[in-house]
C-alpha cells in the first residue's frame, strides 16, 4: 500500500510540474519576425488579414504575441540578406516571409527558426523546401502559382483586347526570372510581342516606363507579380488610366484601385492560412511536418467603371467567365 501511495505522489509530482511547464509556456510572448521587401504601407491590407486570423485563433498582440517588422522599403533584394539576420539576432521564434527573395534570404539566415512562407511560387525549384509534401528542414508555407498564373492572365488579356499583337510587361531587375521563363515561352505561342520594360519603383520611373510602353506602341499592359508594383498598385493604376492602357493585374487590390482586371490567386486567403500555420507552429508542430500548401482559390474579377474610363469595351464572353463584375 506504502509503495502505491509513493507511486501516486510521484504522478502527483509529475503532473504539477506539467502544469508548471505549461504555465509558464501561456505566459511566454512569442516574437514573430515579419519580411518584406516592400514598404509598411503597400502591404498593409494583407497584414491586417494575418493579424485578423491570428486574433481569431486566439493570439492577443502584446499579451502573447508581438511582431518585429522588417521591410526592404522596395529598394531591391540587396537589403534583406541584412534584415533577416537582423531578425536572427533578435532571436525570434518564428520568421513570415512574403515572397522569393525574403524566403530565400530568411533560409540563409537560418536553419534552426521555422519560416512560414506566405507566396512563393516554385519553393522545390528554389531549393526552400525538399518537397511540397514533405518540405524537410525548417521552411513551408504557401504557393501562390505566380509563374504559371502569368500565363493565364496573358491569355485574358489578349481575349480582352481584339487584335492585340505588342504587351507591355513592366518587370524589374533581377525579380520574377520564374515568371519572366513562363511568360517568354507563353508569348509566341499566343502570336503576342512582349515588351518587357524595366521599371524603377518611384514615381519618376514609373512615369517613364509608361511613357516607354506607348513609345513601343504596346496596346496592353500587365506587371510580374511582385510585392514590389503591389505596393505601388494606386500609381500604378492611375498610370494605366492615364495612357488609357488596358490592364490585367495579378491581385484583387489593384482593381480595388481602380484597374480593369485581375486574375491570380486570394492573397487575402492565403495570408490568412499563414497564420494558421504560425499558429501550429508556435503551439509545437516542426515546419517539417506542415506539407507546403498550393493556392487553391483564384479570382477574376473585371471592372466596367474602369474600362468605361478608358474608353474600352470588354467582350460579352469575357464577362461571362469572371467572378465578378463591377458594374
Amino acid at each position: 500500500m506504502k509503495k502505491i501511495f509513493n507511486l501516486l505522489a510521484i504522478i502527483a509530482t509529475l503532473v504539477g510540474y506539467g502544469a508548471i511547464s505549461d504555465a509558464q509556456q501561456a505566459g511566454k510572448i512569442f516574437r514573430i519576425g515579419f519580411l518584406d521587401t516592400s514598404t509598411a504601407s503597400g502591404i498593409a491590407v494583407l497584414v491586417d488579414a494575418f493579424r485578423q486570423e491570428l486574433s481569431k485563433l486566439g493570439w492577443i498582440e502584446g499579451k502573447n504575441f508581438t511582431i518585429e517588422y522588417r521591410f526592404g522599403e522596395s529598394k531591391g533584394p540587396e537589403r534583406l540578406p541584412e534584415l533577416a539576420a537582423d531578425l536572427v539576432r533578435l532571436k525570434v521564434d518564428l520568421i513570415v516571409v512574403t515572397g522569393r527573395p525574403t524566403a530565400l534570404a530568411a533560409k540563409s539566415a537560418t536553419i534552426t527558426i521555422p519560416i512560414v512562407m506566405v507566396s512563393v511560387g516554385d519553393p522545390v525549384g528554389l531549393g526552400l523546401v525538399a518537397s511540397l509534401a514533405r518540405p524537410g528542414g525548417n521552411v513551408t508555407g504557401f504557393s501562390s502559382l505566380a509563374p504559371e498564373l502569368n500565363t493565364k492572365r496573358l491569355e485574358i488579356l489578349k481575349d480582352a483586347v481584339p487584335k492585340l499583337s505588342r504587351v507591355g510587361l513592366l518587370r524589374q531587375r533581377e525579380a520574377g526570372p520564374l515568371q519572366l521563363k513562363e511568360l517568354r515561352a507563353a508569348a509566341p505561342a499566343l502570336k503576342l510581342k512582349l515588351e518587357e520594360i524595366e521599371t524603377q519603383l518611384d514615381a519618376k520611373g514609373l512615369e517613364s516606363a509608361f511613357q516607354t510602353a506607348k513609345q513601343k506602341q504596346v496596346k496592353a499592359i500587365m506587371t510580374l507579380a511582385t510585392p514590389f508594383f503591389f505596393a505601388e498598385r494606386k500609381r500604378i493604376v492611375e498610370l494605366a488610366v492615364k495612357y488609357r492602357l488596358p490592364a490585367i493585374y495579378f491581385q484583387k487590390e489593384f482593381v480595388d484601385e481602380g484597374g480593369l482586371m485581375s486574375y491570380g490567386a486570394d492573397y487575402d486567403d492565403l495570408y490568412r492560412k499563414a497564420a494558421h500555420y504560425v499558429d501550429r507552429i508556435l503551439k509545437g508542430t516542426k515546419p517539417a511536418d506542415l506539407p507546403v500548401q498550393q493556392a487553391m482559390k483564384f479570382e477574376f474579377i473585371i471592372s466596367l467603371p474602369a474600362a468605361k474610363q478608358i474608353g474600352h469595351t470588354i467582350p460579352y464572353e469575357l464577362l461571362a467567365r469572371a467572378n465578378k463584375v463591377i458594374q
